[in-house]
């Protein structure tokens, strides 16, 4: 398998796969030549499971992980050369290469995470902030798929932006549609929460989101984030908004995916995350993700 950032899915990848046959050795010396590689590309942010263990875990692009070694070439006759036998015409077949049932399992590498409940507006959010298109209804669990969209500035930069479906109180009890995309999150190097504002107690919905998001994994809702207050278009929206400031600490960036009011703001501000980010990864040592 090769990580490979221009593929974005794991839906090309064939449910089985058959390495090239090495080939049978021969006379004059000759050794069978070993089946050439087979290269499957794969999303960056790919996990190799085997029996339920990770055996790769391929996050930069161009990793690659060797998933089974094809057999070795047949033996040509010169390896049956003896005192006894001066002319050996024996050779042997190529030998069976490695056989393997492995599971692979994408975790989305976005930069930023959006996270709210259903109907909160994080696809509309998406569709506008970047070239995304996923589907938005007035419904829940419109999204079924986790959506990345890709945030361009004037200076060539790109922000990911991950769109995670799913999310219910119980989440990560697996209700809903759980842990099948909760563990997109732990790849998001920053969080945008989306709550609606047009609902009564707004700030009830981020004490939520971040429990659900604490009790999968510790110390995911203490990464860097800001607080979306979406449909602030309606009139009852502009009522909470001073309520939601005084409850929380966080900072709140209100807005209107709908009409786009003050999408402004969230793109500065998502800039200032990921410039953070990148600082912070540098300081380290380590390479920041790039899309």
């Amino acid at each position: 398998f090769t990580a490979d950032q221009q593929m974005k899915s794991l839906s090309s990848v064939l449910p089985f796969y058959q390495g090239f046959h090495g080939e049978k050795g021969g006379s004059k010396n000759c050794y069978g030549a070993n089946g050439a590689y087979m290269y499957v590309k794969v999303p960056v942010g790919t996990l190799v499971k085997e029996d339920g263990k990770v055996v790769a875990d391929l996050t930069q692009h161009g990793e690659e992980y060797v998933a089974a070694y094809g057999g070795a070439g047949g033996k040509g006759n010169r390896f049956f050369l003896s005192n006894e036998n001066r002319a050996p015409t024996l050779f042997t077949p190529g030998e069976p290469g490695q056989e393997r049932v492995l599971h692979l399992e994408l975790k989305t590498t976005a930069h930023a995470g959006l996270v709210g409940f259903p109907n909160a507006g994080k696809s509309s959010l998406l569709r506008a902030i970047s070239s995304a298109k996923p589907a938005v209804a007035a419904y829940p669990f419109t999204t079924l798929n986790p959506h990345v969209g890709i945030v361009h500035y004037q200076d060539y930069e790109q922000v990911a932006v991950a769109d995670i479906p799913g999310l219910i109180k119980g989440a990560h009890q697996n209700r809903g549609l759980g842990m099948a995309f909760l563990r997109h999150i732990e790849r998001c190097r920053f969080l945008l929460y989306v709550v609606d504002l047009s609902l009564a107690q707004p700030w009830i919905q981020l004490q939520d989101l971040k429990y659900e998001l604490e009790q999968y994994k510790k110390g995911l809702s203490e990464r860097p984030c800001v607080v979306i207050g979406n449909k602030i278009d309606l009139a009852q929206s502009r009522i909470n908004l001073p309520l939601l400031k005084e409850q929380i600490d966080d900072r709140v960036i209100a807005l209107s995916a709908l009409t786009g009011d003050n999408l402004e703001e969230l793109l500065l501000h998502l800039r200032e995350l990921y410039d953070t980010y990148v600082k912070t990864e540098q300081s380290r040592g380590q390479s920041p993700v790039k899309w």
